[in-house]
């Protein structure tokens, strides 16, 4: 008998410390705290905060739906709700933008597919050009953007508000990114300003600068 439950609770926490790939999940029938849920073809009455031994948790029941927890991650299922897909993990996309001789971190990407020299900049609001720039890049500020004044390193200038429709940085891509296009000759570079530094994770490793897409 004890060897029967040493097996039992050696299973158990091989099951707590392990999940499974979970392919199809389909709810079958639902109760108060309760739901009868099939997965991958195995039919599993689970009870509130109960975890299968495919690693499928049961956060809330009720007449119309359940939340399961597959992998850390929360889902919606309605009674007979579909059979979903497999629940994997996004893979990482990241960019690596190197430090130059000068100790700027700058990197060459694309504004709606057209090529740019950026330069990393912290303390710009949003992703800023000339119009010189912006003109190359096809972006047609005067009709589409909002006029607006900027505070630049030599001082306030005119500008424009802009939505950029795509940015990319290495295999980084954002859409309807902020922009500002200075109605002057400057800045040299593309400025990658936090409209695009926002929405990405960075890790400044002193010689590369990571940054990694949120999902």
């Amino acid at each position: 008998m004890r060897k029967g439950i040493f097996i039992s609770m050696f299973l158990a926490a091989i099951y707590q410390g392990q999940t499974l790939a979970v392919e199809r999940i389909l709810v079958e029938a639902l109760f108060t705290d309760k739901a009868m849920v099939s997965i991958d073809g195995v039919r599993r009455l689970l009870k509130l905060n109960q975890t299968s031994p495919e690693g499928v948790r049961l956060i809330s029941a009720s007449s119309s739906e359940a939340v399961l927890e597959v992998d850390g991650e929360q889902r919606s299922y309605p009674l007979g709700g579909h059979i979903t897909t497999r629940f994997s993990k996004p893979e990482l996309v990241t960019a690596k933008v190197w430090r130059n001789q000068a100790g700027a971190y700058t990197t060459v990407g694309t504004i709606n597919g057209r090529t740019v020299n950026f330069l990393v900049d912290t303390g710009a609001t949003a992703v800023a050009m000339h119009a010189n720039q912006a003109k190359r890049l096809g972006i047609s500020y005067r009709l589409e953007g909002n006029p607006i004044y900027v505070n630049t390193a030599s001082g306030t200038a005119a500008a424009y508000d802009v939505v950029l429709d795509r940015v990319q940085v290495g295999d980084i891509t954002l859409t309807n990114v902020r922009g500002f296009v200075i109605d002057n000759n400057g800045p040299g570079r593309v400025l990658l300003g936090m409209s695009f530094l926002n929405r990405v994770k960075m890790e400044d490793q002193g010689s590369v600068l990571i940054l990694e897409k949120k999902f």
